[in-house]
């Protein structure tokens, strides 16, 4: 079971003062299902606003190409002002990743999009960055150089021809700038100190652009060109100043971290601890500015338990609460890990796993149709995840058990990936059924009618099988490491003899959850496929639980 593909989009758009062309265009964002608009940020000395919306790729594509056709009608570059550099009235619109998505893909994202707000607005669109059509369009500066008053002429010549839509100057909307590009994390280390210049020297000491390099005099060194030779700061993908936050009464080491995936964000910490160590400077919390995505919070909470000699595979909450306190990321302010972590903010409602065992099993027991078999056979997938996680948790750091600590920790991270994935299913199965019964309300008094309402049922009735289908895979996946976790803790046995069983019977219940709706399927051979798919996971549950008991059995002998 894939994890979900989030992606984050951030449209700069040339209005920061009109508060009904603000609105306006926030609202075309929020119209769009699989969407969630996280921040609106207007600056009136700018006359600029920057959006940030996430949520799963083609919806994400769509919001971007609805808001732009929002501004189309609503923003008039010829009479725009502002301290902001800008080429146009959606000037820059990038894609990045969160969760789930490559770098390439969100490439794929930013080309359709920059194609489609080309083509519906007839307008000049330049792509950069990561989608960069060529080396000297990758950086926004020398794309945006001479900005709008000098779009016209640039236009005009056969090297600045855009990427997509006309080579003309459309003077009303400009120039628009689409790309892929990391994820930056803005992010300040609190020193115990009110003095900006030591602050300023951590900062030189890590950042990746360094120093400038100095003689035995103290005089800056200089090449042949007469540029400064600069020695490089100890952290890649790092850029750094130290400055003084007076309401805070500190100094703080502010970074922006350009790639947290080669430079984890609990290594520049611990970097800026060193140094600051170094110059007698105590480190005392930090703090995340805007969102941040859950990947390194939790990479952060794995690396704090490694470094206690505990297993990795901690539960999810339970990894971003030990980066929280350990970076003390809640020193200057509050830290709610639901706001502040995109991949929590963009989550979609998840009622079923929100109730309590009791209300869920009352519900389950209800006349209601849904939840039924699906969302029980991926709560049994679920729970045998996390008793393998549990088996493989309480192998590690136990005295006997020192040749299979490393596996066994590994074994805990895959178990609880499995596990989330699992429980999301659970709300995901009673979805996909309420997705058909929607569909059958839909009217079905003309013959257009009938057609839109069959083409629903049919994309409908494919979601119900393939939810179903997804957590008969993924309990398949946990019946796997059920067999794993019987090399662990041998007082845990019986515990991994009962996450097999489970798996096997979240398996075969997801299978049947399949098959029954397969009935209503009117592509054969969708069916055809579908049903070898189901026997062939059906025959491996089989296979892998009897493996895994008589593994468990065995340790009791």
């Amino acid at each position: 079971m894939a994890e979900r593909k989030i992606v984050e989009c951030v449209p700069n758009f040339s209005e920061g003062r009109d508060k009904g062309v603000i609105d306006a265009i926030a609202k075309s964002i929020e119209g769009v299902q699989g969407v969630s608009l996280l921040d609106v940020d207007p600056g009136s000395d700018t006359n600029r606003t920057v959006y940030t919306f996430v949520g799963e790729p083609d919806a994400v594509v769509e919001a971007a190409v609805r808001s732009a056709a929002a501004a189309r009608s609503l923003i008039d570059m010829s009479k725009h002002s502002g301290a902001h550099p800008r080429m146009g009235a959606l000037d820059v619109c990038p894609f990045v990743p969160v969760s789930g998505v490559t770098m390439d893909e969100c490439v794929a994202l930013a080309k359709r999009a920059a194609e489609r707000i080309a083509a519906e607005l007839e307008v000049p669109v330049y792509l950069y960055e990561h989608a960069a059509s060529r080396p000297e369009r990758r950086s926004l500066a020398d794309i945006r150089s001479g900005e709008y008053e000098a779009l016209a002429d640039k236009l005009a010549r056969p090297e600045w021809k855009p990427d997509y839509g006309p080579a003309r100057f459309v003077p009303g909307w400009g120039a628009t700038v689409v790309g892929a590009r990391d994820f930056l994390i803005a992010y300040n280390v609190n020193l115990n100190t009110r003095d900006r210049k030591l602050a300023n020297e951590v900062a030189l000491n890590v950042r990746e652009g360094g120093r400038a390099a100095r003689d035995a005099a103290g005089n800056i060194v200089k090449d042949g060109n007469g540029e400064k030779v600069m020695v490089p700061g100890r952290l890649k993908n790092v850029r750094a100043i130290g400055w003084y936050i007076d309401s805070y009464r500190r100094a703080q080491v502010s970074i922006n971290l350009t790639n947290y995936k080669a430079t984890p964000l609990h290594v520049v910490y611990e970097t800026v601890k060193e140094e600051a160590e170094k110059l007698g400077l105590s480190v005392c919390g930090s703090e995340l500015v805007g969102l941040v995505p859950l990947e390194p919070l939790v990479e952060a909470g794995r690396y704090y338990l490694r470094r206690m000699g505990k297993s990795e595979g901690a539960p999810e909450p339970e990894l971003v609460e030990l980066a929280k306190t350990t970076l003390g990321l809640d020193s200057v302010a509050a830290f709610d890990a639901g706001r502040k972590i995109i991949d929590y903010a963009a989550r979609p409602a998840a009622p079923l796993m929100a109730m309590t065992v009791g209300a869920f099993v009352d519900e389950v027991s209800s006349d209601s149709p849904a939840p039924g078999g699906g969302s029980v056979s991926a709560l049994a997938g679920s729970l045998s995840a996390a008793l393998s996680a549990m088996v493989a948790n309480l192998t590690v750091g136990k005295k006997g058990y020192e040749a299979v600590w490393e596996p066994m920790s590994a074994l805990a991270v895959k178990a609880q990936a499995v596990q989330r994935a699992l429980a999301r299913a659970v709300d995901d199965d009673t979805s996909a059924f309420n997705a058909v019964m929607d569909a059958m309300k839909l009217p079905k008094g003309t013959a257009d009618e009938k057609a839109a309402r069959e083409a629903a049922l049919q994309a409908g009735y494919k979601s119900a099988v393939e939810v179903p289908l997804a957590t008969a895979e993924a309990c398949v996946a946990a019946l796997e490491l059920s067999i794993e976790a019987t090399a662990g803790n041998r007082n845990s046995a019986s515990d991994a003899g009962v996450a097999a069983l489970l798996a096997r019977a979240g398996a075969h219940g997801a299978a049947l959850n399949v098959l029954i709706n397969l009935g209503s399927i009117a592509d054969a051979a969708y069916v055809d496929g579908m049903k070898a798919r189901v026997a062939g996971l059906r025959a491996r549950a089989d296979e892998l639980c009897a493996e895994a008991v008589s593994a468990v059995e065995a340790a009791f002998e």
